[in-house]
């Protein structure tokens, strides 16, 4: 028998989220006589533990019984149990400074680690991820700003039960109310969640060109999206068309070229992919521009002090918007002051609608997921190439996580 366990999530802010609903393991343990699963008892979750024992799952305190273990963001350091296999979101990869802790803890109790991140196909797409939803709750949190900053309306704040068909009628009601230019960064899946809410709000999409240029006054929401291209330039060869793959490689001899489009927004949504060998996009020298009109910065990357440098931490589900002072550039209480620009970075966007991500989640693992482990295929290149440790060993792939690591 293959016992998974489903680990109750330990890092506060609290996450709703949920590996595997109730129906999703029924469905396994159909398909898979040789599957064993258990729920760590939560009072947490979108799906209650009572949900769970009503479809005969056994809802226990410990899951040390477990041989795979499978949560949804880091696990608190000590609630980690030595020698298991471990999957979910560790953000350890890009030597995240705030969970080293966490990796030489893994490494000491002999864990073995599979990031979510990485599950990846043979073209490198990411399998299992929030992306979409990320953009669609990360855009109500904005709008949600909007309306209260200017004082247009006030849409309810995510609880426990929201739904994606829910947060879609309460900014329909709105639409009409929301007379703003928005840029959004990237165009992969978290920015099509947010274009998929902006265009059911029947919100004018422009191209780049088409956004820098208009002069005309609009009763709707205008947008338009950036994607790397358009962000950065190089410093030298200016001329030369962008290269995707030298940037991705070279990201240092690029600078940012995002002030321009600045000029002509009232917000930003970032949902642009970022590590610290790209240029910053909006540091402190454009924050304090008075040319710079953006009000609202919808951070869902929320990479802290990284490409934009007014995300100076993240917020939370109860919390979700702080002010940024561009002359001390530091933080200030949410709508204190015109001045301000008004920062939602909450980095858990997709846990608002935990009903809806949980399903989804669950449907992605047990198509690419689960049928390995319970196969007995962990040497597939799906699961090698999440996979950062091994027995509290760093694998081939991320042994440039040594020093990070301390070793």
């Amino acid at each position: 028998m293959v016992k998974i366990g489903l680990i109750k999530e330990t890092k506060n802010p609290v996450d709703n989220r949920v590996a595997l609903t109730p129906q999703e393991i029924l469905e396994l343990q159909k398909r898979y006589a040789n599957a064993e699963f258990y729920v760590q008892s939560s009072d947490l979750r979108a799906y209650h533990d009572d949900e769970y024992r009503e479809a005969g799952i056994p809802v226990v305190d410990s899951v040390s019984n477990c041989d795979f273990l499978f949560g949804i963001k880091e696990a608190n350091l000590d609630s980690l149990i030595p020698n298991k296999h471990y999957f979910f979101f560790g953000h350890i990869a890009k030597k995240q400074p705030y969970n080293r802790p966490l990796i030489k803890k893994m490494m000491e109790l002999g864990i073995t680690f599979s990031d979510y991140e990485y599950l990846v196909d043979d073209n490198n797409q990411r399998l299992c991820a929030f992306g979409w939803w990320a953009g669609v709750v990360g855009t109500y949190n904005t709008l949600r700003a909007y309306g209260i900053r200017f004082k247009k309306f006030d849409i309810p704040k995510p609880d426990r039960k929201f739904t994606l068909e829910k947060l879609l009628d309460y900014l329909t009601e709105v639409a009409g109310q929301c007379h703003c230019r928005i840029i959004l960064t990237g165009n992969g899946r978290v920015s099509k969640g947010a274009q998929h809410v902006l265009d059911t709000m029947k919100a004018v999409k422009q191209s780049p060109e088409e956004f820098l240029n208009d002069e005309e006054a609009h009763n709707c929401i205008v947008y338009t999206v950036l994607d790397v291209d358009k962000l950065v330039k190089p410093v030298v060869n200016a001329e030369n068309k962008f290269d995707f793959q030298d940037f991705i490689q070279n990201g240092n001899d690029y600078v940012s070229d995002f002030a321009k489009y600045s000029y002509k927004a009232d917000a930003l949504i970032s949902c642009h992919f970022w590590s610290p060998e790209h240029p910053i996009y909006i540091d402190n020298n454009l924050l304090q521009d008075p040319n710079m009109s953006i009000k609202i910065i919808g951070d869902i990357t929320c990479d802290i002090k990284g490409s934009i440098m007014s995300t100076i931490r993240s917020s939370t589900h109860e919390e979700p918007f702080y002010d940024f002072d561009p002359v001390s550039l530091s933080e200030k209480p949410a709508f204190s002051s015109d001045k301000h620009i008004t920062v939602m970075a909450v980095d858990t966007c997709p846990n608002a609608l935990a009903i809806d991500t949980s399903k989804y989640f669950g449907e992605t693992l047990s198509r690419y997921v689960f049928p390995l482990i319970l196969e007995g295929r962990l040497d597939d290149p799906v699961i090698r190439r999440a996979t950062i440790l091994s027995n509290g060993k760093l694998t081939d792939r991320y042994s440039y996580l040594r020093d990070y690591a301390g070793l």
